[in-house]
């Protein structure tokens, strides 16, 4: 059942399509304590993403890097001078090995969220309209792989794939293939779920009528309509992914400091230096997990609240009019009932 107003997509129809992107017109919505929560959000995946994407230009080594014109780099060196967070048991710059894993990390979220929606959202337009034998055995196995634990999925993995070497290509595969086993059931039952809803609705039956096949009727008029709740599941997904990559390599299946660099692997190295009272190997790459996924859950839960109608924050009456809003209100219900 939608929860949309008449007045609400009235005004989302008329606003310019830049206001009517997912964040944008969710920020839009949002007051007080919500508002709030989406910018320190969107400010936490904001920094994240940038430090990604210029991750060259800001790292001060490479991730494997253990020299530089000076000579070697000395090994668990606390922060100061060339190496701000200090280095590593190895000699790895710790600033360096944080600023380059934000890009595994995105790289293992583009994958793995990517293959879940794809394989998600077409076995649930299959499923959601086709029915029948199809429709029940795609349920079973969708509510059996929830059985499994992502974790486990992806130590499987990263030993069906690579062998158990922590290669850039197997570390990464394997955390993303696991993760996409473990999402495409959440992706299958929403869009299975919108699609049962949709393909009753007179629009798709005067599809029906004037001979338009079901591939034509699931792509063009349910898919549009089944997949407006996607942005949300992305953002609690891609915080879910970092997690799971980030225990993978924690437990020795993650990837070589030599192939790239990754939050968890790091973790797992620094374990040996907290008896010694070496903290900044292992605080910073853990800091650095906790702000992305922070930020990607704030995100997420943001819109998850403003998507509902019962948990969304009201503007005051005095906001903006007051009593032409409502009769606003009352104008696009009247005009709903009648076009009805």
């Amino acid at each position: 059942m939608s929860t949309t107003t008449p007045l609400e997509a009235t005004t989302d129809r008329r606003a310019p399509l830049f206001k009517r992107l997912p964040v944008i017109s969710h920020f839009n919505k949002s007051v007080g304590l919500q508002r709030g929560m989406l910018v320190v959000g969107l400010v936490l995946t904001g920094v994240f993403l940038l430090t990604a994407i210029f991750a060259p230009l800001l790292a001060p080594y490479g991730f494997a890097q253990l020299s530089d014109a000076d000579g070697s780099f000395p090994t668990q060196q606390p922060p100061g001078g060339k190496h701000p967070l200090g280095t590593t048991v190895g000699g790895y710059d710790v600033l360096s090995r944080v600023i380059w894993g934000s890009q595994t990390a995105i790289l293992v979220i583009v994958v793995a969220v990517v293959l879940s929606i794809f394989a998600g959202v077409i076995l649930g337009l299959v499923s959601g309209y086709l029915g029948g034998w199809l429709d029940r055995v795609l349920v079973v196995v969708a509510d059996a792989i929830y059985a499994f634990p992502s974790l486990l999925v992806a130590i499987v993995m990263a030993i069906v794939i690579s062998g158990g070497e922590s290669s850039l290509f197997g570390g990464v595969l394997a955390a993303a293939i696991s993760i996409t086993v473990v999402f495409i059931p959440q992706y299958f039952r929403v869009i299975r779920a919108e699609t049962i809803r949709l393909k009753a609705e007179p629009f798709v039956e005067s599809a029906k009528v004037v001979g338009a096949s079901s591939i034509r009727i699931m792509g063009r008029h349910i898919y549009r309509n089944a997949t407006r709740t996607l942005p949300l599941i992305f953002t609690l997904n891609a915080s879910e992914a970092i997690l799971t990559l980030a225990g993978l390599g924690f437990l020795g299946f993650g990837i070589e400091p030599s192939s790239a660099a990754e939050w968890g692997f790091d973790l797992n190295k620094a374990l040996a230096d907290t008896t010694s009272g070496i903290w900044w190997t292992g605080v910073f790459p853990g800091l650095a997990i906790v702000w992305t996924v922070l930020g990607l859950t704030l995100v997420g839960e943001s819109i998850n609240d403003l998507n509902d109608p019962r948990l969304r924050g009201r503007k005051r009456a005095g906001n903006k009019g007051g009593p032409d809003t409502a009769a606003a209100a009352q104008a696009a219900i009247s005009a709903d009932v009648r076009s009805s």
